[in-house]
């Protein structure tokens, strides 16, 4: 968001935002998500904004503060004050950006109403300008879109929540956790470069997969929904698909893609030699950069499993340790190279 000097002619600005999403999960949840400030902080904000300060007295009348920290490290406050909550059913809270004297730039009268059906959540957002000065413009131009990204995010945090997925930093990242197992791994490499050979179809082609394995054929869809589609051949000759459905991309940090056995059209298939694997797991992969080198975190985990597949997938720890080691071989050698 720009930086812009406040106005203190208050002009009227009726403008109203409308947004409908469909989450896989149950309202509860997603209300939850919405409500909880330890789960609005990871997910408020557009993409690449993080939420030092979230503090939400969520019940009728009580107050809203937000201090959203976009990437360059300036930090814009929001204040507002919930008016009405009828859990789980909706959400109806003003909220007002302020300037740098504390000034209101604008307000918003925001209405949340979740529907379930079916095990899923219909979410319908309107967002309101109640009023706005002229200083505003800059930011209100941006609204459709800012909405648009933290409703991609929820969805890709409410995706984790759901999985069963740690929300937090690991207290020990190289270990084994009970929601799933995690890969460390720090490359020779800056963290553009890394993210370069995840999110390039040409650069994992080079390097993706186990020892012995090629890629002859894939492709790629780089935006939230999007897919990885893959062909990869073993040593011995056997031919299977995968593919990558993109949940969240937070460039150069973090990519979180939801994985699955596939076909040639693109459908999700069964594990070709274990019946009982997951039909999907979640993968979320983080960069952290030291001094000219680059921290890979994976973690892998189950989604939304049947509890024989979760006892496959965790039977299964040490033959996946072994793969990945040697995936990230060969990409540690892809890096080497150029």
């Amino acid at each position: 968001m720009p930086t812009v000097k406040n106005n203190p002619v208050r002009v009227a600005a009726p403008r109203t935002l409308r947004l409908t999403r469909v989450f896989a999960a149950p309202r509860r949840l997603v209300f939850q998500l919405w409500t909880d400030p330890k789960h609005v902080a990871p997910w408020w904000g557009p993409h690449g904004f993080t939420n030092p300060v979230c503090q939400l007295d969520s019940r009728s009348g009580g107050a809203i503060r937000i201090d959203m920290r976009g990437p360059d490290g300036t930090v814009y406050p929001i204040t507002g004050q919930y008016r009405d909550i009828v859990e789980p059913e909706r959400l109806v809270f003003t909220s007002a950006a302020l300037d740098a004297a504390d000034q209101p730039l604008f307000e918003l009268l925001t209405t949340v109403t979740f529907t379930e059906q079916g095990g899923e959540t219909t979410l319908a957002l309107e967002a309101h300008v109640v009023e706005a000065t002229a200083a505003a413009d800059p930011y209100l131009a941006g609204m459709a879109a800012g909405w648009t990204q933290s409703l991609e995010r929820l969805m890709a945090y409410a995706t984790t929540v759901r999985a069963g997925g740690n929300t937090g930093a690991p207290t020990n990242p190289s270990a084994e956790t009970d929601r799933g197992i995690v890969f460390t791994r720090v490359f020779d490499a800056s963290r553009a470069t890394v993210w370069r050979a995840w999110t390039k179809a040409e650069q994992l082609q080079g390097w993706f997969g186990p020892k012995g394995c090629v890629v002859p054929a894939c492709s790629l869809d780089l935006r939230p929904g999007g897919l990885f589609h893959y062909c990869m051949r073993t040593s011995d000759g056997l031919v299977m698909w995968g593919k990558w459905t993109l949940v969240e991309i937070v460039p150069p940090e973090k990519l979180i893609v939801i994985v699955s056995f596939s076909d040639a059209q693109g459908g999700v298939t069964r594990h070709p030699m274990s019946p009982t694997w997951p039909l999907e797991t979640l993968s979320t992969m983080t960069l952290k950069e030291h001094a000219g080198k680059t921290e890979l975190m994976l973690r892998w985990a189950p989604y939304a499993a049947t509890e024989s597949e979760r006892q496959t997938f965790d039977a299964s720890h040490e033959s996946m340790q072994q793969g990945w080691t040697g995936t990230l071989d060969r990409l540690a050698a892809h890096l080497a190279r150029g």
